[in-house]
């Protein structure tokens, strides 16, 4: 079964900080591009971050540049590390997946369900 699995995400005060992962299994071919967005109730999903599993090529979006950070391991899970959190970061992160390698948003189309974070004042 095709599946990208997220975890990590929780509840904390700003400031603090969280690792979220994603692990995908099941898929017989690559998946060249990963990524992390986000969506906060009434707005549209947001791109976080990127990386092409092969090149190691990376993006981030400036909105969360100098505090997020996508990596990955070997085994096909890509991680988020989120530091200085604010209120504002509150969402739904999901992980997606794009085949293609071109890491552009239209292209993602493998998606995880999802883990909430939720940052307190």
């Amino acid at each position: 079964q095709e599946q990208l699995v997220e975890s990590g995400g929780d509840s904390v005060q700003a400031g603090g900080s969280l690792k979220l992962s994603c692990r995908a299994s099941g898929y017989s071919h690559n998946l060249y591009c990963m990524g992390w967005f986000r969506q906060a109730p009434g707005k549209e999903r947001e791109g976080l971050a990127s990386i092409h599993t092969t090149l190691g090529t990376r993006w981030t979006a400036d909105a969360v540049k100098g505090r997020f950070t996508i990596s990955q391991h070997a085994n096909h899970t890509v991680y988020l590390q989120m530091n200085n959190l604010k209120p504002k970061d509150t969402a739904m992160y999901s992980c997606a997946a794009d085949p293609t390698g071109l890491c552009v948003r239209s292209r993602f189309d493998y998606w995880g369900q999802g883990t909430q974070v939720t940052v307190s004042p």
